[in-house]
């Protein structure tokens, strides 16, 4: 089902990101990882090609659109098209409301929604000419429930889930589904 199909995941150097990317090798998928950190992302490419697939590592800060733009362009490259997005890649920055620091809500929001917006733009055009793709956020509970000490997490992950229904309506007319996991 997943033969030849071209995957992309941030957040790939570890957890549950890392865990999607392996899963989708084992399918027959060809794998793009991302995530910050280059090592992890190596030897996540390691491991699939000596289980005969094929990867490439992309590091990537999400956040920033020339570096997202710049993921997609190595998929494009690597493999000519794009099947599937698993966005993943979060981080958390844990406390109490009135103790957060602008720096903390400022960056996740900006690698938990900013992130996940950037990727899918870029996704969504190459899936949009090719009349077909596959985009999945991996928003989280708390953000339909909220969570003491994760006002930033809980919004982000809520505004995913708000980005997610919009971008699913707009998209379906080209044959993307666009859906929301909330482990």
């Amino acid at each position: 089902m997943m033969k030849d199909k071209v995957v992309v995941v941030t957040g790939a150097s570890r957890g549950i990101g890392r865990a999607i990317a392996s899963q989708m090798a084992a399918a027959d998928a060809k794998v793009v990882v991302s995530a910050r950190s280059t090592e992890a992302l190596e030897s996540l490419v390691d491991e699939v090609r000596k289980q005969g697939g094929e990867a490439v590592s992309v590091p990537t800060d999400i956040s920033k659109s020339s570096d997202v733009q710049a993921m997609f362009d190595a998929a494009m490259n690597a493999f000519g098209r794009v099947d599937v997005l698993v966005n993943n890649a979060g981080i958390t920055r844990d406390n109490l409301l009135v103790r957060m620091k602008d720096a903390d809500w400022d960056a996740v929001l900006d690698t938990n929604l900013k992130g996940a917006f950037l990727c899918t733009r870029a996704a969504a055009k190459i899936m949009g000419k090719q009349r077909v793709g596959r985009i999945i956020n991996i928003s989280s509970v708390v953000g339909e429930m909220g969570n003491a000490g994760q006002a930033n997490y809980c919004a982000s992950k809520a505004g995913l889930i708000g980005l997610t229904k919009s971008v699913a309506r707009e998209l379906a007319k080209r044959n993307v589904t666009v859906n929301a996991v909330t482990p």
